[in-house]
């Protein structure tokens, strides 16, 4: 098998590329799907290996096992530590099996750059390619050094982390595009958007969470935001629901002064492209209302013993943003100073109009171009640049 992958690589693939791919979560499945569609398309031959779910599944990966048993974050890995270890042990003797032309990490740096280790050390000639920066940039910057022994390609998903990663003296790094890119036209206004943007009483998208534990720190605190801004402008609430968190946003609901109009995943754009302001949980939310034109105040809390290791965190922004841009447009409050009184003031002259709001559709009109700098097509991208890791292998 070992010399038989290695005459595929002569030969410049062979007739038959073979590529590995690791996710670790949702997200990451479907990057990893549209990955292996674009890659498809260039190379119908392709055969792929690997971890994955649903998404891949579809796109035809048969995955080694559950992507649910690695799918963890936040503290919990230290539960489930020997199933985790089990799983990286069997990943890596996969890849070793295979002798793939390529090895693809997607996203799930706890999980997938452990496999990645194992297998420079037992196959140091395969290309490893990391599909998602690691947030480097923010957390532990000692990892972008330490990647460079192990990952020698990363697709970044964020304009600014080429350089961050070569600052921080990384591995290889180019920017292929945000998925959000798929989905432009859905978050780009019509004229009929502006119009609605525009008409009285305006319209506020409210975004607590995708996620329980966000959405228990975040309900009351929006809550009490929309009584302390009914009392000073007249608008129209609404609040796209994440099926899996709608009965916690339901039981949130029932202490709201003021009650929003729930809407489905599937409304949540059209909301977007025709509301005047968003009150918004930092997360990639924050790049869709940007990309939609949407000005907002946004908001997070972490748990206590979270907020303890604040020390550790290199940037003063967490706001997709404000991060994009390297520039704080987006007014942006974390932990206590996510306060009602707080929020609402900044909330008030988005939906009113004026300096403010105009400076900050301005500055959200700038991530716009940044995140479009790579075309139109990320996944595209980032299959042309494994690919050129193949026919690189190939050469002589």
């Amino acid at each position: 098998m070992a010399s038989a992958a290695r005459s595929r690589s002569q030969s410049g693939g062979g007739p038959e590329p073979h590529i590995f791919l690791v996710a670790g979560e949702p997200s990451g499945d479907l990057l990893g799907a549209l990955l292996m569609r674009a890659l498809r398309a260039a190379r119908p031959d392709v055969r792929f290996a690997g971890v994955g779910g649903e998404a891949m599944a579809g796109e035809g990966l048969a995955s080694l096992f559950p992507m649910n048993d690695i799918a963890v974050m936040g503290l919990a890995p230290a539960l489930r530590l020997p199933l985790l270890v089990r799983r990286i042990a069997e990943t890596a003797r996969a890849v070793f099996a295979a002798e793939p032309d390529c090895l693809v990490l997607i996203d799930a740096p706890d999980f997938t750059h452990r496999v990645a280790r194992r297998v420079r050390r037992a196959r140091p000639a395969i290309p490893i390619i990391d599909y998602v920066a690691p947030t480097v940039w923010a957390w532990r910057p000692w990892r972008a050094r330490a990647m460079r022994a192990y990952v020698d390609d990363v697709l970044a998903v964020l304009p600014f982390e080429p350089e961050a990663l070569r600052r921080l003296d990384g591995p290889p790094c180019a920017y292929v595009g945000h998925p959000l890119l798929d989905c432009l036209a859905e978050l780009t206004p019509t004229p009929e958007d502006d119009v609605r943007r525009e008409a009285s009483p305006p319209l506020l998208v409210v975004l607590p969470g995708s996620r329980r534990a966000e959405v228990a720190r975040l309900m009351p605190t929006f809550g009490a935001v929309l009584g302390l801004l009914s009392r000073r402008v007249a608008f129209e609430a609404v609040l796209p629901v994440v099926p899996h968190v709608e009965a916690d946003i339901r039981a949130g609901l029932t202490s709201w002064p003021i009650r929003p109009r729930l809407l489905t995943q599937a409304e949540k754009y059209g909301a977007f492209r025709g509301a005047r302001a968003a009150l918004a949980v930092s997360g990639v939310v924050t790049l869709e209302l940007a990309l939609a034109g949407t000005p907002m105040a946004v908001a997070y809390k972490v748990a206590p013993v979270e907020a303890l290791l604040k020390f550790l965190v290199q940037v003063d922004s967490f706001a997709l943003p404000n991060l994009v841009l390297d520039e704080r447009v987006v007014p942006e409050f974390l932990q206590a100073e996510a306060t009602p009184r707080a929020l609402a003031a900044a909330l008030e002259p988005l939906l009113l109009g004026g300096p403010e709001r105009e400076a900050q559709r301005r500055g959200l009109a700038r991530v716009r171009e940044l995140i479009r700098s790579a075309g139109e097509s990320p996944s595209q991208a980032a299959a042309a640049r494994v690919l050129a890791h193949l026919r690189a292998r190939a050469s002589p």
